[in-house]
């Protein structure tokens, strides 16, 4: 049994019985039946891929510092960049996963709102900060499983029932504000989102955010589920063939991606002090884009937590840099487009056929 896998490895023939491996992906985190001749390839496209968007990100804070030199430096408007960058990176984490799997969530910014709305109600007040927490995550809890039954075991396209999700939390959301804020007057809320509760001068909301990013990569690349979620992405039969059960690991990941909107939603109550229902407007998109030019693969088996937030950065940077300029926001929405197509481009010319 050992001579056929060094075979394998060594990049010779092997039977096509044995293509898909146990754990349903490589160690590089490839699709299920990636030999070690294609694994060192692959790690060396993710680095090249971090690295270019590291450069991109250098590139864009050497426009903000020669632009706004003043005001883009200032180490209050860097805080501000990465508190914004919290909020949509966390949704990103769990979009990373749901694409990765094969699979698409366009309700993420919906089930922002419905979350945000519902823990910003003067019921949920009373209950005080751990009422309006516990609210976020149930709430986004709750639509991710409900994605996750219709996608999994309904049988329905994940772009069909993440859309009536979409339509339906938003809806919720608007008839529980009746299209008013809900101000938040939970002192401790509005405090951890103050500069008295910075800790050594990081926002508390950017330390969840490194600690949701920390986790989704260790899930992602260290862990069954992990390996799972790359199988299913890269080969769903292969991955049945496995062992996997795909309908269960599918549910799974809605539910991720809901705890993550439910934890986004908190945040940026604490952010805004208030619930509406226009909150995660277009967070779908920009989840779905910072994951895309991060390298995550759109039509599943490779995804990169990394890649991801480092996009997030670069459009929350982008965003940031325009708004100090006194821009348009039309001209940063072609900036977006422009950055999104040549993403998807360089993961053609790249990708190993088949992949895209």
């Amino acid at each position: 049994m050992t001579q056929p896998a060094s075979e394998a490895q060594q990049g010779g023939p092997a039977p096509a019985a044995k293509a898909p491996p146990a754990g349903g992906a490589d160690a590089a985190g490839g699709p299920p039946g990636r030999g070690a001749g294609g694994r060192r390839p692959a790690g060396l496209r993710f680095d090249a891929r971090n690295l270019s968007l590291l450069g991109v990100l250098a590139a864009l804070v050497l426009v903000g510092g020669v632009t706004r030199p003043d005001e883009f430096l200032a180490l209050s408007n860097l805080q501000l960049v990465l508190t914004q960058a919290s909020v949509i990176g966390v949704v990103t984490v769990g979009a990373t996963f749901v694409i990765t799997s094969g699979g698409i969530d366009l309700s993420v910014g919906a089930i922002v709102a419905l979350a945000s709305v519902w823990a910003t109600t003067l019921a949920t007040q009373s209950y005080g900060f751990l009422g309006i927490a516990f609210t976020a995550v149930v709430v986004g809890l709750g639509c991710g499983l409900v994605n996750g039954v219709l996608i999994a075991y309904g049988r329905m396209v994940p772009f069909i029932a993440t859309l009536a999700m979409l339509a339906s939390a938003r809806g919720l959301a608007l008839q529980l504000t009746d299209g008013k804020t809900q101000v938040v007057s939970v002192s401790s809320v509005l405090r951890l989102g103050s500069r008295d509760s910075y800790i050594l001068g990081v926002p508390p909301l950017v330390l969840v955010f490194a600690g949701v990013t920390v986790a989704g990569w260790l899930v992602l690349n260290r862990t069954t589920f992990g390996r799972r979620t790359v199988a299913v992405g890269g080969n769903p039969e292969a991955a049945r063939l496995a062992g996997i059960d795909v309908r269960r690991q599918r549910l799974y990941l809605y539910l991720l991606s809901g705890l993550c909107c439910g934890i986004a939603a908190f945040l940026l109550v604490v952010l805004s002090g208030s619930g509406q229902n226009t909150n995660g407007n277009l967070y779908e998109l920009d989840s779905i884009a910072a994951a895309i030019i991060g390298g995550t693969l759109l039509s599943g088996g490779r995804g990169t937590i990394v890649g991801s937030v480092l996009g997030v950065l670069v459009f929350t940077t982008i965003t940031n840099i325009f708004a100090l300029n006194n821009l348009q926001t039309d001209v940063q929405q072609i900036a977006k487009g422009v950055i999104i197509v040549a993403a998807v481009l360089v993961q053609r010319r790249s990708a190993r056929p088949g992949e895209v």
